[in-house]
């Protein structure tokens, strides 16, 4: 009885760290996306004078036009969450499938790892410059097709190096030999296998697309102004960091802890078996 029940505390040990890690992603992911909602105020109605210190109706004080500052942290978060995610999403499953398949058809993985060498010698900040202003009309595709195009060749080459060992296995050289198809060895075989590897480079590309959409944004390549957005406030704000610190490390923190509690989670939901396998990662 007492081995039954030491056996069951540790089950609900890891349990109980998966939740305390996954949690502060959920809330902050569900305050970002209903933030627009909570805000106080108009978030283009001045309420205060330029960079005005905490106070009254505004806690956090206003930022150089006088808004208030918690109600553009509470609205200006939730298009970067949703974009981050849709490409942390795409880019994983395009690298599931192709990086499979460069491992599974050597001849094809040259080809893809050679356009690969090629967008991976193209600097962040000047793919991005060039993908969102060549975009017609600019806007939220263009930061999504941009941290798509800058994630992919990475994720592309760490699912192909974690596929190979797998794909050398017997039952995969079983599974060939006896004319299984590609898309069933993909799907059926392989990518069954890499479900740790995916959920930690799930996690490594949202920190990613969250790099990549918060740059765009502070460049003011997408969101415009008087739009309510993180990475916009912060460069609309840096010229008055010494007035009011908050219009500036308000957003920076919350871009921060974003990434950080994604990647948390991410990292929580790997398998205990197969965290060894993503430790390059």
């Amino acid at each position: 009885m007492t081995t039954t029940r030491t056996e069951a505390a540790r089950r609900r040990l890891p349990r109980a760290g998966v939740v305390l890690s996954t949690l502060p992603a959920l809330l902050l992911v569900l305050a970002t996306v209903t933030g627009p909602w909570l805000a106080p105020h108009a978030i283009d109605a001045p309420l205060t004078a330029p960079y005005a210190e905490p106070g009254g109706g505004a806690p956090l004080g206003g930022d150089q036009l006088g808004r208030d500052v918690l109600t553009r942290l509470l609205a200006g978060g939730r298009e970067l969450v949703i974009t981050s995610l849709l490409v942390a999403v795409l880019v994983t499953a395009t690298a599931a499938v192709l990086g499979t398949v460069s491992a599974l058809r050597p001849g094809i993985g040259r080809v893809i790892d050679r356009a690969a060498d090629v967008l991976m010698l193209l600097p962040s900040v000047l793919g991005i410059l060039l993908i969102a202003l060549s975009w017609p009309d600019g806007g939220r595709l263009a930061l999504i097709a941009a941290a798509y195009v800058m994630g992919t060749p990475y994720a592309v080459r760490l699912v192909a190096a974690a596929a190979a060992p797998i794909v050398a296995s017997g039952y995969i050289e079983a599974a060939t030999a006896g004319g299984e198809r590609l898309w069933y060895l993909v799907v059926r075989e392989v990518l069954p296998n890499l479900r740790a590897t995916l959920l930690a480079l799930f996690g490594l590309r949202f920190v990613a697309a969250v790099y990549v959409v918060a740059t765009a944004g502070f460049l003011q390549v997408g969101p415009q102004p008087p739009a309510a957005d993180w990475a916009l406030m912060i460069r609309e704000n840096a010229g008055g960091i010494l007035l009011n610190p908050w219009a500036v490390l308000a957003p920076s923190i919350a871009i921060g802890l974003l990434a950080m509690s994604v990647n948390l989670a991410a990292a929580a939901l790997v398998p205990l078996g197969g965290r060894k396998a993503v430790t390059a990662l």
